[in-house]
């Protein structure tokens, strides 16, 4: 592990506040001066973005040119993928003018799966403080810039963990939950390795729906975020719903809205890439 600088210049669709901020990941915190410090795997990285470059400095286990094009989707056109959304409407024009920095993150498929049964009812800053205390208790410790950082733990590392432990971290009503599925993912009744070199959504979903505490939204947000990258997945939560209510359906009670309706409604309107539209449509609702 050593010390690594990577530098990239003139990238239109990158925007740390946008990637970090829109939902899809827990363990990216924002530092004085603007840039952002997280936990990828066994690495630490700072990501800074300075007039038209992107700064990523970080203790690496392994290349972090390498590890920065993996995780930050580097080698896809982001802007030709705008330039196709933007022509669907208007809302969805304004809501990447609003998110025009979003970047899909490719996040590790375990830790995506634990990270969001425990976002089930759950608000951010709580998921965050959930899944460090975890990483604390369970994970190894990295040293970056003077201060500890915290792995996620591997599915060994977290069976250690009894469903009373996981409860005395404030996991809640997730800890047998998180505990069931620890142990059903090394037992293999779902093959991460499989799920992999699945290609169609549909399969997919139905394997990780087998999980405790994964139900239809968690499913396709962990296909979303994580490096399975099912672009077509549309997860639908509070925001969304109401998003796609106010724009498209105009339902008096959003709340009765079938959820099969505004699945059909995006694979109509945005194809291949609903689940990139979801972001934008997520991050403009819930913050402007």
């Amino acid at each position: 592990m050593k010390i690594q600088e990577y530098i990239i210049e003139n990238v239109k669709a990158f925007e740390p506040k946008h990637i970090f901020e829109c939902g899809q990941c827990f363990r990216w915190n924002k530092q004085e001066g603007g840039s952002y410090t997280g936990v990828i795997g066994n690495n630490v990285l700072n990501v800074a973005k300075q007039g038209n470059k992107v700064i990523f400095k970080g203790n690496c286990d392994g290349d972090i040119k390498d590890i920065c094009k993996e995780y930050f989707d580097l080698d896809r056109d982001y802007e030709q993928i705008k330039q196709k959304l933007s022509v669907v409407d208007e809302f969805l024009k304004n809501s990447i003018d609003y998110g025009n920095g979003i970047r899909i993150l490719n996040q590790n498929l375990w830790e995506c799966i634990i990270s969001f049964i425990i976002s089930a009812n759950n608000n951010i800053p709580r998921i965050k403080k959930i899944i460090e205390r975890l990483s604390l208790e369970y994970g190894d410790k990295i040293c970056f810039e003077g201060k500890e950082y915290y792995t996620f733990p591997t599915p060994e590392q977290l069976s250690k963990a009894t469903v009373e432990d996981l409860r005395k971290l404030g996991l809640g009503f997730r800890d047998v939950r998180v505990y069931n599925t620890t142990k059903m993912i090394l037992e293999k009744q779902v093959d991460l390795g499989r799920l992999t070199i699945l290609n169609d959504s549909n399969e997919i979903r139905e394997e990780l729906l087998k999980l405790d505490g994964v139900g239809p939204k968690v499913a396709d947000c962990i296909m979303l975020f994580s490096t399975l990258k099912r672009l077509d997945v549309f997860p639908i939560d509070v925001w969304v719903r109401r998003v796609m209510n106010e724009l498209y359906i105009k339902a008096e009670d959003e709340t009765k809205i079938n959820k099969k309706e505004i699945t059909k409604l995006a694979e109509d309107k945005y194809k291949d890439l609903a689940g990139i539209a979801q972001q934008y449509l997520f991050y403009w609702k819930r913050e402007a």
